[in-house]
């Protein structure tokens, strides 16, 4: 999976491009953790993001409790396969997600 980051002021976007799993997953996480801190806002783009484990959802999940705290995360731009994963689980209640 490719993570591209683009900052913008407060303003952290992080697009997904492949399969977020439990080996990419990691990735992400040690991306999130040295990048968020300061970030007002955090959007995740996921039009190329093709497949999402649980690990992934969990680091998902994560994110979006870190920035309920320091800001708000947005979610755009899903892929069919990827928003059913998120509507099974529950998950997609409770994140902001765009078209």
């Amino acid at each position: 999976m490719e993570i591209i980051k683009t900052c913008e002021g407060n303003r952290l976007t992080i697009a997904l491009d492949g399969r977020l799993d439990t080996v990419s997953s990691r990735e992400l996480e040690k991306e999130l953790h040295a990048a968020v801190p300061g970030m007002t806002e955090l959007v995740f783009e996921f039009e190329k993001l093709t497949y999402i484990t649980s690990a992934g959802l969990r680091i998902i999940s994560l994110a979006k409790k870190l920035m309920n705290r320091q800001g708000s995360m947005l979610v755009r731009h899903i892929q069919p396969d990827v928003m059913e994963v998120l509507e099974a689980t529950g998950l997609s209640a409770f994140l902001d997600i765009e078209e």
